[in-house]
């Protein structure tokens, strides 16, 4: 039987870390200029399957070269740092973000790859893949997890955006962060 436990993980660690993300915000800022829901959510689809796959490499190449004593420690803090980083809310600076105006789809792969480098949900994904295999559950749970938080807000657009519970949504997935902190520095990471 197909567990797919790391699947179902990772699609709920990054649904719940990007309720109020500054992606969430990119999402509804090129719903709004561009007003094409379906290239907007393709775009998000293709810029998170290429940078969370390149993530989720990096992390189960980190389990391989560090010692699994470090390796626990290491991603018990930094899931503990991501719960903390969770807390502080995202703002899109307007004036700083220049989309390119080649299609909504373009613009989204550029705008959405650029955006998540660094992001909280790129650093789990990293964390994630370190914990659990296989690699394409990650991959897919990651990738699942940002589209399910960000396509309502493209569809759904700015009208109910500001009556999304943001704060109580940062301050749930900053709890799951600090017990999955809690639990790799109990259990370990095998």
């Amino acid at each position: 039987m197909l567990s797919l436990h790391a699947l179902w993980v990772s699609t709920g660690t990054v649904a719940l870390a990007e309720i109020g993300d500054k992606t969430q915000l990119l999402a509804l800022l090129l719903a709004a200029r561009f007003r094409k829901p379906w290239p907007i959510a393709f775009g998000i689809l293709a810029a998170t399957v290429l940078n969370h796959a390149v993530s989720a490499w990096l992390g189960a190449e980190l389990s391989v070269l560090l010692s699994p004593e470090l390796l626990r420690w290491l991603v018990a803090a930094s899931f503990l740092a991501v719960a903390l980083w969770t807390l502080k809310p995202d703002q899109l600076d307007a004036d700083k973000e220049k989309l390119p105006a080649h299609g909504a789809f373009i613009a989204t792969c550029i705008a959405f790859f650029l955006a998540e480098i660094g992001d909280k949900t790129q650093v789990a994904t990293v964390l994630l893949a370190t914990r659990y295999s296989p690699l394409w559950e990650v991959v897919a749970g990651t990738t699942l997890g940002m589209l399910v938080a960000n396509l309502p807000v493209v569809w759904l657009g700015h009208r109910f955006a500001d009556r999304l519970p943001l704060k109580a949504a940062r301050w749930t997935a900053a709890t799951v962060f600090a017990a999955l902190a809690l639990w790799v520095a109990l259990r370990g990471i095998d």
